[in-house]
């Protein structure tokens, strides 16, 4: 989440007013994430009760035409039991609305807050609600393909060049170079595949204790390789911030608490160590185009690309494997 549009009280309050969810109180811009513009907005009723939403704005990197995929699967899933937030449909029904040129979404406030230093219970819940939304997914009639496939890295780094990548690190186009050959020769098929998440970093989940509150910010949802999505969650929760450091606490905790839901195939077994470093790849290769290219007024702070090009030099060591055994 961030703030890349800046909103009048104005505007604000006349956006609301196209809900059924009573006057505006308070707007307040979410600075965290690097791909939408967010707001904490806060309503309050003829009764005086007062309520709170997200309201999201959709930037550059979300196409609009994918919107109903997004928030019918918010629907869909939160039907089915999952802890995702609803989304909340204006006057007219429609589930987003546009705003000069732009598509914005109100979305259901879920309790909790985002981990910074997860537990091992908490890894493990997350897991466990992460196969939930899998096996839910299953029955969605929507399909996606991931607009941040193996190709969409290719071309960030590309864009990125080598001259950008070395200003970040010197040795970071070896590493790009290096993995995107190993990645493009091994990439897997024949495994399952279904709706996934696709970036279910702990800033996307909300906890109350150990328990999942809410699984939220959908917006690279698709439809992919489910163990994959696995790869991703381990990538973002199982190591230090800065990937320095791997945490084999929550790497088994995260694992069983996923196989407690949906036990993982043992081909899907074998392929997690390549498709963690797809991972690592993936989320290397938006972070170093962003930290080249985030506009210096945005409200928003670009995130270290070094932190997954660690993670990924982790998953690339044959000695590491073993984290993903059975």
């Amino acid at each position: 989440m961030a703030v890349y549009t800046r909103l009048g009280a104005e505007e604000m309050a006349a956006i609301i007013a196209s809900f059924d969810v009573g006057t505006l109180v308070s707007a307040k811009g979410i600075a965290e994430g690097v791909s939408n513009s967010n707001w904490l907005i806060e309503t309050q009723n003829a009764q005086g009760d007062a309520r709170r939403f997200i309201l999201t704005m959709y930037e550059t990197r979300t196409d609009t035409a994918d919107l109903p995929f997004f928030l019918d699967l918010l629907d869909h899933l939160a039907a089915g039991g999952c802890p995702v937030p609803r989304t909340i449909h204006d006057h007219d029904g429609a589930s987003h609305r546009f705003h000069d040129g732009k598509a914005l979404a109100l979305i259901e406030f879920l309790p909790g807050v985002s981990v910074s230093e997860p537990t091992p219970q908490q890894a493990r819940a997350v897991g466990a609600a992460l196969a939930q939304v899998h096996l839910a997914a299953a029955s969605f009639p929507g399909t996606r393909a991931n607009s941040m496939g193996l190709s969409a890295w290719e071309q960030l780094l590309g864009d990125c060049g080598a001259d950008g990548l070395a200003s970040i690190h010197p040795e970071l186009a070896g590493i790009v170079a290096r993995e995107l050959a190993a990645l493009k020769a091994r990439w897997p098929s024949g495994l399952p595949r279904g709706v996934i998440h696709a970036d279910l970093f702990p800033d996307n989940v909300l906890m109350l204790g150990d328990s999942v509150t809410g699984l939220i910010d959908f917006y690279f949802a698709c439809t992919d390789i489910t163990a994959y999505d696995v790869a991703v969650t381990h990538a973002a929760w199982c190591f230090s911030a800065d990937g320095a450091r791997f945490l084999p606490a929550l790497s088994a905790a995260l694992l069983e608490g996923y196989e407690s839901v949906r036990p993982l195939s043992p081909e899907e077994r074998s392929a997690l160590p390549l498709l963690a470093r797809g991972a690592a790849v993936r989320f290397l290769a938006t972070r170093a185009y962003d930290w080249l290219n985030t506009p210096d007024d945005a409200l928003v702070t670009p995130k270290d690309p070094m932190a997954f090009a660690r993670r990924l030099e982790f998953y690339a060591d044959p000695g590491n494997a073993g984290v993903f055994a059975a």
